[in-house]
C-alpha cells in the first residue's frame, strides 16, 4: 500500500486549512505549520502575490527541507487599479484589521459607478526541491455596503459575478466550491494527480 507524503500548507488559519484538507484530501496529508513546530512570523516582503506565496513556500523548505505549498490572496479593484492587491490583508495598515480594510475600500469607491472586482489566489508549491505556481481567479464586484456574516476579510464587500449574494452570505460550503482558493487549490489537486514521483 502506497503511503500519502506530507505537505506542509505554510499557513495556521484554520479556514484554509480546512479547504485545503477538504480538497487534498485523497492525496496527500495536509499539515500546518503548528504541525511542524513553526511558530515564526514569515516575512511577506514582495510587490506580487506570486513573490510573497514564494517567500512562504522556500522559508520552510529551507528551514525544514519538507514538501510545502503556500498561498497568497489579493483584491483586486479596477476603478482602484488593482487595489488594493498584494497589501490587502494591511490595506488600511499593518493591524490587519478587515473592518478598517473594507472601510478603506467603500470610501474610496464613493460616487464610482465601476465596482468591477476579483479575487486572486496564487499558491507556490515547492516539492522535490522544484518549484511550481498554480492560480485561482473569480470576478465580481464591490457592494455599496457591507452585507453577510461568514467569510473573513473582504468577503462581505464582494459580491461574485451571477451572484446576488456576498461571500459573507453564502454558507461556507458553497463558497468553497467557486471561490478563488479552492480554484487555485483544484489546479494543485489536478498537479499532484499526474506527478507520477508523488507517492513513496
Amino acid at each position: 500500500m502506497k503511503m500519502k507524503r506530507k505537505l506542509v500548507f505554510a499557513t495556521n488559519n484554520p479556514n484554509k486549512l480546512k479547504e485545503a484538507r477538504a480538497i487534498l484530501q485523497d492525496k496527500v496529508e495536509v499539515v500546518s505549520l503548528a504541525d511542524i513546530n513553526c511558530y515564526d512570523d514569515i516575512p511577506e516582503t514582495a510587490q506580487t502575490l506570486e513573490g510573497n506565496a514564494m517567500i512562504k513556500a522556500k522559508y520552510v523548505f529551507e528551514h525544514f527541507h519538507l514538501d510545502c505549498f503556500s498561498d497568497d490572496t489579493g483584491l483586486e479593484i479596477e476603478a482602484l487599479d488593482g487595489e488594493p492587491g498584494v497589501y490587502s490583508a494591511r490595506y488600511a495598515g499593518t493591524d490587519k484589521d478587515s473592518e478598517a480594510n473594507m472601510k478603506k475600500v467603500l470610501d474610496k469607491l464613493k460616487g464610482i459607478s465601476n465596482r468591477k472586482a476579483q479575487f486572486r489566489t496564487v499558491i507556490a508549491l515547492i516539492i522535490d526541491g522544484q518549484e511550481y505556481s498554480f492560480d485561482g481567479i473569480i470576478k465580481g464586484e464591490i457592494t455599496t455596503e457591507q452585507s453577510g456574516t461568514s467569510g473573513f476579510g473582504y468577503d462581505p464587500i464582494f459580491r461574485p459575478s451571477q451572484s446576488k449574494y456576498t461571500f459573507a452570505e453564502m454558507p461556507a460550503e458553497e463558497k468553497n466550491q467557486i471561490s478563488h482558493r479552492a480554484l487555485a487549490l483544484q489546479k494543485l489537486n489536478d498537479f499532484i494527480k499526474t506527478y507520477n514521483q508523488f507517492y513513496l
